[in-house]
């Protein structure tokens, strides 16, 4: 019986393609067909990654809230 097992993957860089099965018992022929989805991931922006880092700020809210609480305590 044939089976089929779809897996969404990501090229690296240099091309290489891993696809990982544990299912299936080794020593069996199987044939890969690849198909492009013609999707992109989204590319990351630089505002994305407000607040994702460890001990940043949530929003730019916040972050103007720190540099005028800093000014203020200057005076």
């Amino acid at each position: 019986m044939m089976q089929a097992i779809r897996q969404h993957v990501t090229i690296q860089p240099d091309g290489l393609i891993q696809i990982h099965v544990p299912e299936l018992k080794p020593g069996t022929v199987a044939e890969v067909i690849i198909l492009e989805s013609g999707e992109t991931p989204p590319k990351s922006t630089m505002a994305s990654l407000i607040g994702k880092g460890r001990g940043a700020f949530a929003s730019c809210e916040a972050v103007d809230a720190f540099i005028r609480r800093e000014r203020n305590s200057w005076e």
